[in-house]
């Protein structure tokens, strides 16, 4: 039976902490082998003969202290990994009964999952519909795309079996979110792995960079900040122009919200973080999903409060370092508020300094070409209308444009407005 939306066990409130809680069941354990993995070498940070399947006894511990540390009226548990459903049905059967008796009488309970995608057999996806479990699933575009580097631990494509996973939950009224990585494959053919994604019916994509490096250049497998800008501002001059309605892009988004002068939504969108914590299998609690490290480790479930470490000096001042250690450059850059830094995990690799992020050079170009029309989107927005009617705008916009550039003359100035002369602007594009 389906988690109900609402649970009775009322009890008063003495503790603020997260209202998100990363969960890892199985920690590093997975049945795929991404070459550009940021997770499965924190495999070396426990016991070599660790088994990475998470206790009954932590499992208790986990749901029963993020209910108790989140200040509500709704609690979000992300089942993460690795591969969680790894875990198997009985694991999160116990997880969902435990939040139906504890949760307070009129909070709701939401769960969302990570996975890959190819062990979501028709049981599985009957089995997440049901408990209406939120599904992420991992596809990188398209099959040539994807199979680069999302080979399993046999070496063999996965792009098929992680296609059918997402098909079966939209088959059952449930689509699947899609996660993407912007990785050297990908981000070489952005306008294939959109296409791809939105042909399969994704409605709602988050673009993750992948940012690795070796001698302070990127790995074979790691995408370059050139490379992740030119990405960015490819796929979206295809959806500003078309897809507003029927497409959510994550980054688009939060740029959105950035030009409306709101809050990012994400952590790595936001001006600070450390607001959701990380639980792994074991119940040491660290204060990322992407600083799973012995330096960053709070405690553990089973033996302190997760609300205390939630609210912790530390803890604090891990969050309010995203802006306090910003490189002076960054804090005087013209789309700061935008990006506010990128993801702190991302900071001083490439020859970067310590301060700024790798992809910084790509942040600031896809941000200038994007600003103007995403606060254009925000001022129809503001003013009762809809962000979306900038679709119709720019298509009249470049129907006059194509007009004027008919008739000019090849040593008049460019109708574009560059100031440069018609020969040497558009008049290329022409000819």
């Amino acid at each position: 039976m389906p988690v109900p939306v609402s649970v009775q066990s009322a009890r008063p409130r003495t503790t603020t902490g997260p209202s998100t809680t990363i969960i890892k069941p199985v920690g590093p354990r997975c049945n795929l082998d991404c070459t550009y993995c940021y997770y499965l070498p924190t495999a070396a940070s426990f016991p070599p003969d660790e088994r990475f399947t998470m206790p009954p006894a932590v499992l208790e511990a986990v749901v029963t202290q993020a209910l108790a540390a989140a200040p509500g009226p709704v609690v979000h548990f992300v089942w993460h990994g690795g591969e969680p459903l790894l875990a198997g049905r009985p694991f999160y059967e116990r997880a969902f009964a435990l939040q139906e008796r504890l949760t307070p009488t009129g909070w709701t309970v939401t769960n969302s999952i990570q996975t890959n995608g190819t062990l979501l057999d028709d049981r599985w996806a009957d089995f997440l519909v049901a408990h209406r479990v939120a599904v992420g699933l991992s596809i990188d575009g398209s099959a040539r795309t994807h199979d680069r580097l999302r080979l399993d631990r046999r070496g063999r494509p996965t792009y098929q079996r992680a296609r059918a996973g997402f098909e079966r939950l939209a088959q059952r009224g449930a689509p699947p979110d899609v996660l993407c990585t912007v990785n050297a494959e990908t981000a070489a053919r952005p306008l294939e792995v959109y296409d791809s994604l939105t042909g399969l019916g994704a409605r709602w994509i988050q673009f993750i960079p992948v940012v690795e490096e070796s001698d302070g250049s990127p790995t074979p497998a790691a995408v370059s900040a050139g490379a992740y800008g030119a990405f960015l501002t490819a796929i979206f001059d295809r959806w500003v122009r078309h897809d507003i309605d029927r497409v959510v892009v994550q980054t688009f988004f939060e740029g959105l919200l950035a030009a409306a002068g709101r809050p990012g939504s994400l952590c790595v969108s936001a001006e600070t973080c450390g607001q959701v914590l990380a639980v792994e299998h074991d119940g040491s609690v660290y204060s990322c999903d992407h600083f799973v490290r012995p330096e960053f480790q709070l405690g553990s479930v089973l033996v302190d409060s997760l609300a205390t470490m939630a609210t912790s000096a530390r803890q604090h001042a891990f969050g309010q370092s995203k802006r306090d250690a910003l490189d002076p450059e960054c804090v005087a850059c013209p789309v700061l508020a935008y990006c506010h830094g990128g993801c702190p995990k991302d900071r001083g690799r490439y020859g970067s300094p310590l301060g700024r992020n790798a992809l910084c050079a790509g942040y600031r170009a896809f941000y200038l070409h994007a600003a103007p029309l995403l606060t254009r989107m925000a001022e129809l927005a503001a003013t009762g209308g809809r962000a979306s009617s900038i679709m119709a705008e720019l298509a009249a916009s470049e129907e006059s444009l194509r007009a004027q550039l008919a008739h000019a003359g090849r040593n008049e100035p460019c109708p574009c407005g560059s100031g440069r002369k018609f020969k040497q602007c558009h008049g290329q594009l022409v000819r």
